[in-house]
């Protein structure tokens, strides 16, 4: 029930200004305007909320109309997980891809090509990049999303992306601290526990972080993670010892901290949303994302009386909720300031090319396909294609962070290049999926498009059934390449973006 506050009070405006909510539809509801206009600083968009850039840009104009320095938040990570391009797959390859060409120059004008379409639609920050260490081969959430297992590596390409992002006045928002790479579990069904010592934690998932805030990172985003080495009791979003302790002193972040969704079962199923609110503000985060599952108005009331109560009863300091708000209104006048620096004149950087670099590795309109090609690995050799082609596409069960809405693969591409060429979908509920890929190919060549096929059983059987049965088939691996290369011609994309099947494509027909 909500609380009979009132909404020109300064601790119900801190409170309403800590959240990042959602909402449903492409124009902003009438409930969402009035929040706005009540103090809501910020306000978090999903793949829901676009149909075009025009309409997205029409969208941010209408909540600035409400507040000026609103916070316009975006799950945009390009690659696999994209809301841009939600409906059509992305123009930019993922993290993967990008720490395999290994060229910090190329991250950063992608990560400076991706701002800049954000910031032409009016989005002001990005809950991007992830700088989790993908030490774990089998970790079901992260995998393509970080730049690889090496932390050095991660750390390289993680200050490069925020550098390009921020270049073009988009906040960053480095996630998921302490770092998500070494779990077996998705937070968003369950709460996962990493257990390390304190020396690998160091050596190992702090290394990027620390990159990311010498890089000037504006704001990190914390994990639904249980570390039993710096807090037994309670995951990273509600730790005082890990987001104030770790995270503020010892690694003397001073930036907006920003939760993982509220609303993930690793929190709501633990503590319900709004007691984990309340502990997660307490503990040191600045601003509260919910919105992906939840999205209306009644969510943020419940939310904003949780804080405001907890406030009322001693239980949240006044002086936490007022320095929370306070950080998110600073960061909102720098995405203001930002704006403006980068529309004025002379301080535009040439598209395509990465700030303090003399070398352009791609003009704007291509930079995204640039990097896929430069990604893609190729072994063995196979005679080109002299003919339609059979893509037999293996499809493992979508992590709710990439969604089953964007589209994955290489078929439209090779059919674009190769007319004629046809595809069919293969589950893990499919019955004898490779006989069915062998009857419906016939004569053609067969291509099979698997991802991360190290971490499925029954994408492995079906993979060597149809080599046994076909020797000559192409294999196209689109998740992490921790299998080994096998097929005629093993091609390894190194994510499942609409750039990195459009590279595959190009090599499978030779083009």
């Amino acid at each position: 029930m909500t609380t009979l506050i009132s909404t020109t009070d300064t601790v119900t405006r801190d409170a309403l200004a800590v959240l990042q909510p959602g909402f449903t539809g492409t124009t902003a509801p009438e409930w969402l305007l009035r929040r706005v206009g009540e103090g809501l600083s910020s306000v978090g968009l999903f793949g829901r909320n676009i149909k075009t850039p025009e309409q997205l840009a029409a969208l941010t104009a209408q909540l600035r109309a409400e507040r000026d320095d609103v916070l316009v938040a975006i799950d945009e990570e390009g690659g696999d997980v994209t809301r841009l391009e939600v409906r059509h797959g992305s123009s930019f390859p993922g993290n993967l891809a990008l720490g395999a060409v290994d060229d910090t120059e190329l991250t950063r004008a992608v990560a400076r090509e991706l701002g800049r379409r954000l910031a032409e639609c009016g989005v002001n920050l990005n809950w991007a990049p992830s700088a989790d260490v993908n030490s774990n081969p089998g970790n079901p959430v992260i995998g393509v999303r970080s730049f690889g297992a090496d932390p050095h590596l991660v750390a390289r390409h993680t200050a490069a992306y925020v550098e390009g992002l921020q270049a073009a006045g988009v906040a960053a928002c480095t996630k998921h601290f302490p770092g998500h790479g070494d779990t077996a579990v998705d937070s968003h069904h369950a709460l996962p526990r990493i257990d390390v010592d304190l020396e690998t934690l160091h050596a190992r998932e702090l290394v990027p972080f620390r990159a990311a805030i010498e890089a000037g990172s504006k704001s990190v985003m914390s994990a639904h993670i249980l570390l039993p080495a710096l807090d037994p009791h309670r995951p990273a979003t509600l730790s005082p010892q890990i987001l104030t302790g770790l995270l503020r002193e010892e690694l003397g972040y001073e930036g907006l901290i920003v939760t993982d969704a509220v609303e993930m079962q690793a929190i709501a199923s633990t503590y319900g949303i709004e007691r984990g609110s309340v502990l997660a503000v307490a503990a040191g985060a600045d601003a509260l994302c919910v919105g992906g599952g939840l999205d209306d108005d009644s969510t943020v009331l419940r939310l904003r009386d949780a804080l405001v109560a907890a406030v009322r009863s001693g239980e949240l300091p006044e002086e936490r909720l007022a320095d929370a708000a306070a950080r998110v209104r600073a960061l909102a006048s720098w995405t203001r300031e930002a704006r403006g620096a980068v529309r004025a004149p002379g301080a535009a950087v040439q598209e395509g090319t990465a700030p303090g670099t003399a070398q352009n590795p791609g003009t704007a309109s291509d930079i995204g396909l640039v990097a896929a090609r430069r990604a893609v690995k190729v072994t063995g050799t196979a005679q080109a294609l002299t003919g339609p082609a059979y893509v037999a596409a293996f499809t493992p069960v979508a992590n709710i962070a990439v969604g089953d809405e964007t589209p994955w693969g290489l078929a439209a591409e090779l059919t674009r290049l190769v007319p004629g060429t046809a595809t069919d979908t293969y589950d893990s509920e499919s019955e004898a999926p490779a006989e069915a890929a062998l009857r419906a190919a016939g004569e053609r060549r067969i291509v099979a498009v698997v991802r991360d096929a190290h971490r499925h059983a029954w994408m492995t059987e079906a993979l060597d059934a149809l080599l046994a049965a076909r020797p000559d088939t192409v294999v196209v691996e689109m998740g992490v390449p921790q299998a080994e290369p096998r097929g005629a011609l093993h091609i390894a994309t190194h994510g499942a973006a609409r750039v990195c099947g459009q590279a595959a494509a190009e090599i499978i027909a030779a083009r």
